[in-house]
């Protein structure tokens, strides 16, 4: 009896296709679309008009600086060896704290921006604290920052100086903390995961797929960020900054908890301190050194980017630190 048959190769494992979070916005705008008429009744309200107006401005404008941080960030993975980075800081991390610092100053973008290029930093070999002390002074001692605020508070130069000053040192004081009491496993292992070589790809295939990689990323937990800032706003009366005008340690704490949960671009929150002429002038820096250090934007991206524990740890210690900072620049220059 003889047996014959076919030797057949493993089978190959059937692609799945999966619905990925393109493919959810591509439905959602769709399902806009044909209900629009619907939806423009429903929430033709007050409060959803003015919730939804604060939303599309924070992402509106944070999303410039963000596109430009994710790719500055596919630069640096695409087109800056690894080697170079870690010459260009010094091995001592207490010194590359200020170094990492000062390097702020030539990146115009706001803290959305920040955190991706931060984050690649890590992943090149920078330490974390250097990388740490980048990310919180970027956003805060860039020329453009800078400027906004001399053309805020044009009948108060010192701001400018007290601003830079009380940023760098929380960035700078940070860092030295981190160096100190940090711990790698409070950072999620994709952040320090070390960048492969480009493994025959081309630099640019490289630039373009970290760059919508940390887009697609980032992007989502800025619009998380934004949907807390508009709650905020419908739900707390702007009356309330009204009484603050007497009570200057009240004053100086209600204005560094309404920096973090109004998530204001960096770029813009010097016209909206100056706005709030009732205030003295030291609980507006407060308001200005707080916001691009921490804000419930940022610590959701940095939850995204670094992890939650992360977050936990370091968005709290930021914020006394940089209320601390700015009260300390205060003194000094107002």
């Amino acid at each position: 009896m003889t047996i014959t048959g076919e030797i057949r190769g493993p089978r190959r494992p059937r692609a799945r296709w999966r619905v990925t979070s393109l493919e959810v916005l591509c439905g959602l705008l769709v399902l806009a679309l044909l209900l629009q008429d619907w939806l423009v009744g429903v929430l033709d309200v007050p409060a959803l008009r003015t919730g939804a107006t604060v939303f599309v401005a924070v992402c509106v404008q944070a999303m410039p600086f963000l596109v430009l941080g994710v790719l500055i960030s596919g630069a640096i993975a695409a087109f800056v060896p690894a080697s170079l980075l870690r010459r260009a800081m010094p091995r001592n991390p207490a010194l590359a704290v200020p170094v990492a610092g000062l390097a702020g100053v030539a990146l115009p973008g706001c803290e959305c921006a920040s955190v991706p290029v931060a984050r690649r930093l890590m992943q090149q070999g920078v330490a974390p604290a250097a990388a740490l002390a980048f990310l919180l002074a970027a956003p805060a001692v860039n020329p453009v920052v800078l400027v906004s605020t001399a053309v805020a508070f044009k009948d108060a130069p010192w701001m400018v100086p007290a601003r830079f000053v009380g940023s760098l040192l929380t960035a700078v004081v940070m860092g030295w903390l981190w160096t100190r009491f940090g711990k790698a496993g409070w950072i999620a292992e994709r952040a320090l995961r070390r960048i492969a070589d480009h493994d025959g790809r081309s630099r640019w295939a490289v630039f373009a797929e970290t760059a919508r990689h940390d887009l697609v990323e980032a992007g989502g937990f800025l619009v998380l960020g934004g949907v807390f800032a508009a709650v905020f706003n419908v739900l707390v009366p702007t009356a309330w900054l009204e009484t603050l005008g007497a009570q200057i340690a009240l004053a100086v704490l209600v204005m560094a908890l309404l920096a973090v949960v109004l998530a204001l671009c960096s770029e813009a929150d010097a016209f909206v301190a100056m706005s709030m002429s009732a205030l003295p002038l030291l609980p507006r820096l407060v308001f200005l050194v707080v916001g691009p250090a921490v804000d419930v934007k940022l610590v959701a991206l940095q939850a995204g980017a670094f992890g939650r524990k992360f977050a936990a740890r370091f968005a709290p210690a930021t914020f006394v630190v940089a209320v601390a900072c700015a009260l300390v620049s205060g003194w000094v220059f107002l």
